[in-house]
């Protein structure tokens, strides 16, 4: 296919997703089932285009002044991908299967491609009923830091101490681009390719399918280091979904102890079975919600690791369409979930042991706000501050910009490079 087709095929599944609300990555692969012609290149390119014009919808549409599928695909093709207008004229001239010809309104603002009157939540690409909340939030940073939620990805992994070590797998897969993360010391990062781009499938590696690495973005395997899980610790991952942060702790135990890894929801518990095997974890046990129960573990956990539902607004970068589809309803339903979440947790948790609330949403009502309401009512717990467990465990490592009186972290794509995550540590005193 030539880049005129692939415009149309993107504006096609943009159309899907519009009329139809069907997630993104369901809308591609119909399209793909339904167009076997197109190769996996082609099938690259649509779906950055349309993952793209995601990610910049609120931007593109103030520059376009429309927000349709047609719109923001040629926006971003033109602006986003800095293809420029003569080289979409000429695409859409020499094929055939390109959507129709340029309007003189969509020529002008494509090579004007600014908008005098652009809104902050649009610059931003923010929600705009959220964005008192990123001002809350991150101040005058607000739209540098929308801006970093709207940028690509990249693929993050860590190393499986048990099995490797990342000095060793950073040449092995040096031919992917692959290099140390800049915070966490068990990190591995690929960066994200611009435009056109085709990022290396690390999953057929012989590292991943062997187990010496596994896919976790960076900030999740902060949390995990700074839930300092030792050896021979009685640990519960209570939302353990399908056990990335797991596998962390479990190599952080050295494979001693015990480690159970429980989810209210069983099937986003199903992958750990395999990833299990895989890492040559041996100190888990998984509880199905279905057929088991916790209570022979109430009062008995050295820590308890939260990594709670949320609205994911941390991982934008990730699901871009999913921030258009958030609503406050929605928000308010995670936030009664976290509640249920703690009030159950907390009951694990042995006195002196700790635990550890942890979110991949920057918006402050799931985290630094369900930490306040926590500690009201529960005063057998006090809060310990996960800055100073920063400063000990990632000695001379630059520190989060977001922290709160309490020691409570927010990591941002902006300012720490990982997707968006919070992180507050309590301890049971009594």
């Amino acid at each position: 296919m030539k880049d005129g087709g692939r415009l149309a095929a993107a504006i096609e599944v943009l159309e899907e997703v519009e009329r139809r609300h069907r997630p993104v990555q369901v809308a591609l692969k119909e399209w793909g089932a339904a167009h076997r012609f197109a190769g996996s290149g082609d099938r690259t390119v649509i779906g950055n285009l349309v993952f793209d014009a995601l990610r910049n919808r609120a931007s593109l549409a103030a520059i376009m002044q429309d927000d349709s599928p047609r719109a923001l695909a040629l926006a971003t093709y033109v602006l986003t991908w800095d293809k420029g207008l003569e080289a979409l004229t000429t695409v859409m001239t020499d094929d055939r299967h390109a959507p129709e010809p340029l309007s003189e309104d969509e020529t002008a603002r494509l090579s004007d491609g600014t908008s005098e009157d652009m809104q902050p939540w649009q610059a931003a690409d923010v929600p705009e009923w959220l964005w008192p909340k990123f001002e809350d939030v991150f101040g005058e940073k607000a739209v540098e830091e929308g801006r970093a939620l709207s940028e690509r990805a990249p693929v993050d992994m860590r190393v499986n101490t048990l099995k490797s070590e990342r000095g060793k797998l950073l040449k092995k897969l040096a031919h992917a681009g692959a290099e140390a993360t800049k915070l966490s010391p068990l990190g591995m990062r690929i960066e994200a390719k611009p435009g056109l781009g085709r990022m290396p499938h690390v999953q057929a590696e012989e590292g991943y399918r062997k187990g010496w690495f596994d896919l976790q973005d960076e900030a999740s395997q902060l949390a995990a280091l700074l839930a300092k899980a030792e050896p021979g610790f009685q640990v519960l991952d209570y939302c353990a979904g399908g056990g990335g942060k797991t596998l962390a702790l479990a190599a952080a135990m050295e494979n001693k102890g015990q480690l159970y890894a429980y989810d209210a929801d069983r099937l986003r518990l199903a992958p750990i079975h395999e990833r299990l095997q895989r890492a040559g974890v041996r100190n888990i046990q998984v509880r199905d919600p279905a057929s088991s129960n916790l209570e022979d573990l109430e009062g008995q956990m050295d820590l308890v690791f939260i990594d709670a539902p949320c609205t994911g607004t941390g991982v934008w970068r990730r699901r871009p369409d999913s921030k258009w589809k958030l609503t406050e309803k929605a928000l308010n339903d995670r936030i009664k979930d976290q509640q249920h979440v703690l009030a159950n947790a907390k009951e694990y948790v042995k006195v002196g042991g700790r635990l550890i609330y942890a979110t991949c949403s920057v918006l402050p009502e799931e985290n630094s706000g369900q930490v306040d309401r926590f500690l009201t009512d529960n005063p057998e717990f006090k809060s310990v501050s996960a800055q100073d467990v920063w400063r000990n465990q990632l000695e001379g490592k630059a520190e989060p910009a977001y922290v709160t009186g309490r020691g409570d972290l927010t990591l941002t794509p902006a300012s720490t490079g990982t997707d968006g995550f919070f992180v507050a540590i309590l301890e049971r005193v009594s």
